[in-house]
């Protein structure tokens, strides 16, 4: 059986509902998955026909399988093809290739800010790539005043490697011991900024590594969690081995947070950006983006949105 994945990016830089085929008879010839951040939460998108998810992931359970197209191919959807770049988007940048300490070689984007104090590493959600991001970071760049970098996970864009959760956090503990390499960023002024997945992965590296602050964006409390919320009537949960348990986490910080989430989230329930807020110790702020779904909290939110994170930034010692 071959795993395929539709593009799912629009032009605006967000993500339309991804679509899982395979060959063989014994499978649906087509079922649009979506996690609540990417069981789709897998998947940063929408899923406007759940029973073929449900119906994709019970066919699965019987069969057994859990490696190769299995559960992680329900998690994560890289695209390799990188569509454009900052450039595109008339914003400077460097084109960086770094190595993990098991070998494998990332790829990222450095845009700069003159005079900037800050620097962004930016992670993003399971689908797409870094490509996908651009119109974003031109958006973020404009505003935010700070450095961004940016990075494709092992398995993503131009990243050699298989993806993975440990990967994902070794891949950033990565790009954060690069930043310190650097005489254009403060070490003491490194913000992760976590979108969907790309939050958990944000908070894991704040665990690890020391930061300025942290912000969350549609951040769910765990896999298993939402799981349970895509398929309430079947326990697949114990199933899944990527956990990604944002909950059990949070407690452990020793940052300032920003958590934002659209009260209109069709992916990732805004109820779990509260419950995984109400477990975050203080100082802490939820930013509700009023309209905003999963994919577009920025355009929606406009310039208060953006407002709001800068106000976070200049508030952190």
């Amino acid at each position: 059986m071959r795993c395929r994945r539709s593009g799912n990016i629009q032009s605006d830089g967000s993500e339309r509902p991804l679509r899982y085929s395979g060959g063989g008879s014994s499978l649906p010839k087509r079922a649009e998955l979506t996690f609540p951040p990417e069981i789709s939460y897998l998947n940063d998108v929408k899923t406007s026909r759940p029973s073929h998810f449900v119906l994709l992931l019970f066919l699965l359970v019987l069969i057994g399988i859990e490696s190769g197209c299995g559960m992680k191919s329900l998690i994560f959807f890289p695209d390799k093809e990188i569509i454009q770049t900052p450039a595109d988007a008339g914003l400077p940048f460097e084109d960086l290739y770094i190595e993990t300490p098991d070998g494998v070689k990332i790829n990222g984007w450095f845009i700069p800010y003159p005079g900037a104090t800050t620097t962004l590493l930016w992670l993003h959600g399971n689908g797409g790539n870094i490509s996908h991001r651009v119109a974003r970071i031109r958006r973020f760049h404009r505003t935010l005043n700070a450095n961004t970098f940016i990075i494709d996970y092992r398995g993503y864009g131009r990243s050699g490697g298989n993806i993975s959760e440990e990967g994902t956090y070794r891949d950033a503990e990565t790009a954060y011991d690069y930043l310190l390499t650097r005489e254009d960023v403060d070490p003491a002024k490194i913000i992760p900024f976590g979108s969907s997945l790309g939050a958990a992965v944000a908070v894991e590296l704040s665990l690890q590594r020391k930061v300025r602050g942290l912000i969350l964006e549609a951040p769910f409390t765990s896999i298993q969690e939402m799981s349970r919320v895509v398929v309430p009537w079947l326990p697949v949960g114990w199933l899944i081995s990527t956990r990604y348990d944002n909950l059990s986490k949070v407690g452990g910080l020793d940052v300032p947070i920003l958590i934002l989430h659209g009260d209109r989230d069709e992916t990732v329930p805004f109820a779990q950006g509260r419950k995984l807020f109400e477990a975050a110790p203080e100082p802490k702020t939820f930013y509700v983006i009023p309209g905003a779904g999963h994919n577009n909290a920025d355009i929606v939110g406009g310039q208060p949105y953006l407002q709001a994170v800068g106000q976070f930034i200049e508030s952190l010692p």
